[in-house]
């Protein structure tokens, strides 16, 4: 296999077969459910050229490689010998998650399975009905017939894909779940709700039936999935095993059908409409702000896998209005990142960082934008930035038009043939394209302005001005340990310089002293951080450990307050490594410049070799 040796990498990192609880891919990620995330090794796949990123959000261990996610989760697939009927191994010591992270993980498992056909049957449908307004089809003739059909199919059958999707996420046979779909959108049910007013209405054992149209719902069929599931369980433990083969399904479809047309049915297709009226009514009041909070916040959804809990209420638009907003308001979001890619590329003169931010913006032309993020533009913080705003003022604008998608699909170039309406092209189409080409532009001119620093890295003239000047433009090591990149802290939130540039040390001796000349700008009621100003502008963030702040303050002891002024050597914190390492935290050690943005550029001295305190350790270009 052409990625096996990638694979393997991977399975080795994420801590074997026996440490996976699910695994699912989406357009760039591989999703692992994890048994035990202490077991997975982030900071290792991260060196891996072919990673573009770890993140873990969610509930999920998200490896993310690219656009050929889709061979390399098969590779993974066969060298740990998962198939598709490998159900997910639960147990004891699969780990708990809160509600969002739980809520999260089922929705991209539900969905993540078909979104790629999905995107493909929504552009398709926007392209019809392109043909349809600008006059190339009538829409009557049996070409745009048959093409129609093809695009149509999977929304109108919706209920049967989610119920066959939701039957495996929830751990249930996964063909009584999808012919409890089915029977949803069954002709004889059709036929029923479209002669409710001519005739009586439906009745089961005398007790009335509401007729809904089920067809492209969304919510009644996973709600009635996850009850089926929990009935076949039951069913499982009470039948006897030469029996239950077959009883149990017949009774999950005889108990379940009936029951999700008599209440599942009516109450969740209630809560959709509720929901979707809820969202209608906030984007009536302010739609452009409604559009500038979505398009400004997107990106930042995405790094965290945040963005799946959207995706429902989207398709639960489109089933209860057959048109959806938050999708063509994402879409400058989308040219947003994409401008502020090619800026890098138009911008910088290092070859490597040009050839990767031109095949980025390509890929994020197409909708997918975490080559972008991750790749170009988070690392160097201002051009994420820049994208981000971009995106808000052009999703404003989006929302101030008014402008609606009328098919499902992924955020890309191809939506804006899925933003037409059905009368044809008006005000809310050329609003759309005018959001998305102010938001590419903006994006793309602010960060070829200001968007990365003159200097990345020290000439040799550079390095004898700084060292000309220790005192004014060089770190010393706060710590004694291993010098560590930033890019391989165990932490998505420090390693992608989200919160500046720097590096980080893990430290051998429980001491952290003063860097430079300054003061004390802040410390951390839980005194495992603490942040420094040096006399000449340098402000410094050293946050002891990872998530050391849950120890609320226990094994830390600060010898300094804020106001102190503070020299090079003085004791600042000393905490407890021994007691700290025993409790499970990773004592790694970020020692962050947080206002990198206003210098020209950072350089870390001895990358992978050990430090002293007191030793040169960043290197401040002005």
């Amino acid at each position: 296999m052409k990625y096996e040796d990638l694979a393997r990498d991977i399975l080795h990192c994420v801590g074997g077969r026996e440490n996976i609880s699910s695994l699912v891919h989406c357009a760039t990620r591989l999703r692992f459910k994890l048994k035990d995330d202490n077991k997975a090794d982030a900071e290792t796949l991260k060196k891996n050229a072919d990673i573009i990123m770890v993140v873990e959000s969610g509930g999920q261990f998200q490896v993310v490689v690219g656009n050929h996610v889709h061979d390399v989760w098969q590779a993974v697939c066969q060298v740990a010998g998962i198939t598709e009927d490998t159900p997910a191994t639960k147990g004891k010591q699969e780990k708990k998650t809160g509600l969002l992270a739980a809520f999260i993980d089922i929705v991209s498992g539900i969905f993540t399975p078909f979104l790629g056909v999905l995107a493909a049957c929504g552009i398709l449908k926007g392209f019809l009905a392109l043909s349809v307004a600008l006059g190339w089809s009538s829409g009557m003739g049996g070409t745009w017939r048959i093409l129609f059909t093809a695009s149509d199919t999977l929304f109108y059958f919706l209920p049967i894909v989610l119920g066959y999707t939701a039957g495996k996420k929830f751990g249930g046979n996964p063909f009584i779940t999808m012919v409890i779909g089915g029977a949803l959108v069954h002709p004889m049910m059709v036929e029923a709700f479209n002669e409710a007013g001519e005739v009586a209405k439906l009745s089961f054992f005398g007790i009335p039936v509401v007729l809904i149209n089920y067809t492209s719902s969304v919510i009644p069929v996973i709600c009635a999935a996850w009850f089926s599931c929990w009935l076949e369980r039951l069913c499982n433990n009470l039948f006897p095993s030469a029996v239950k083969n077959f009883l149990t399904p017949l009774a999950c479809l005889v108990i379940t059908v009936p029951l999700t047309f008599l209440a599942i049915g009516p109450l969740a297709s209630g809560l959709g409409e509720l929901l979707a009226s809820g969202f209608q009514a906030v984007y009536k009041f302010a739609p452009w702000l409604a559009g500038g909070i979505l398009g400004g916040i997107w990106q930042v959804c995405v790094i965290f896998g945040l963005h799946w809990g959207l995706i429902p209420l989207m398709m639960n638009n489109m089933a209860v209005f057959g048109h959806d907003p938050m999708l063509a308001i994402l879409l400058p979001a989308v040219f947003g990142q994409v401008g502020a890619a090619l800026g890098v590329f138009l911008k910088t003169r290092d070859q490597r960082l040009k050839a990767l931010s031109g095949s980025a913006s390509i890929a994020g032309v197409f909708g997918i934008t975490e080559p972008v993020v991750y790749g170009v533009t988070l690392p160097y913080r201002r051009p994420f930035i820049f994208g981000c705003i971009g995106g808000a003022i052009g999703g404003a604008i989006v929302g101030f038009s008014l402008s609606q998608v009328y098919s499902f699909g992924l955020a890309s170039i191809f939506t804006v043939a899925q933003i037409i309406p059905p009368a044809g092209i008006d005000f809310t189409v050329w609003g759309a394209i005018i959001g998305v080409v102010i938001a590419f532009i903006f994006s793309c001119v602010m960060t070829f302005l200001a968007g990365l620093p003159a200097a990345k890295t020290l000439t040799a003239a550079s390095a004898a001005s700084v060292t000309a000047d220790v005192d004014g433009n060089t770190v010393l090591a706060p710590l004694s340990g291993a010098s560590l990149a930033l890019d391989n802290v165990p932490d998505a939130t420090f390693a992608s310089g989200l919160m500046g540039a720097g590096a980080a040390i893990i430290p051998s001796e429980g001491r952290v002293v003063a860097p430079f000349h300054g003061e004390v700008a802040s410390l951390f009621a839980t005194r495992h951080a603490i942040g420094l100003l040096s006399d000449t502008g340098i402000e410094i963030l050293i946050h002891v450990g990872i998530d050391t702040v849950k120890l609320n303050g226990e094994y830390f002891t600060a010898h300094i307050k804020e106001g102190d002024k503070i020299a090079p050597g003085d004791l600042l914190i000393t905490f407890d490594r021994d007691a700290i390492l025993a409790k499970g935290f990773d004592l790694c050690t970020p020692v962050i410049m947080s206002n990198s943005d206003d210098f020209q550029g950072l350089e870390q001295k001895n990358e992978t070799a050990y430090v002293n305190a007191g030793d040169p350790f960043l290197y401040v270009i002005r």
